[in-house]
């Protein structure tokens, strides 16, 4: 049976020495998705650009920041899906870390984040992006494989 496949780029955007990075993250409104949790630069690839493109987008689009492709360090692939759901939540995001950047970070989109700030991976804010927070635990726990798989159920 086929079903759509829907990409995403994912930016975590970190600053600070390793064991005290801080993370970028802003605070989604009025988007109908994860409204009021605490989320990473995030968004879908468009059909015209590769999923490392995408996430430099997101980055400018969802922060101002400017990152050079190879400013941009492929952490993981998350396959979600949802056992018996629809077939649109067949979905694979692709998770980026990026420690240097052109511009200071701030929010450009006022009408989908109440709020951003720099936060330490250690001491995340609730709620967050349930997916997201497993990748980076995953990321505190190391070493990340190169796939994760997030299955999920339905409600019957």
């Amino acid at each position: 049976m086929r079903h759509a496949l829907v990409p995403a780029s994912y930016v975590m955007l970190l600053r600070g020495p390793l064991g005290e990075e801080e993370i970028l993250l802003h605070l989604r409104q009025n988007t109908g998705f994860r409204d009021g949790c605490w989320a990473m630069i995030a968004g879908h690839v468009h059909a015209d650009e590769s999923v490392r493109t995408a996430a430099q987008r997101e980055a400018y689009e969802e922060a101002g920041v400017s990152i050079a492709p190879d400013a941009l360090e492929p952490l993981t692939t998350l396959h979600r899906w949802v056992e018996g759901g629809p077939a649109l939540e067949q979905r694979v995001d692709f998770f980026w870390i990026a420690r240097a950047w052109d511009g200071e970070p701030r929010i450009v989109e006022p009408e989908k984040a109440a709020d951003q700030r720099w936060f330490r991976l250690r001491d995340l804010p609730q709620p967050g992006v349930e997916h997201e927070i497993v990748v980076i635990e995953t990321y505190l726990r190391g070493p990340v494989p190169p796939i994760l798989t997030l299955t999920s159920h339905a409600a019957r």
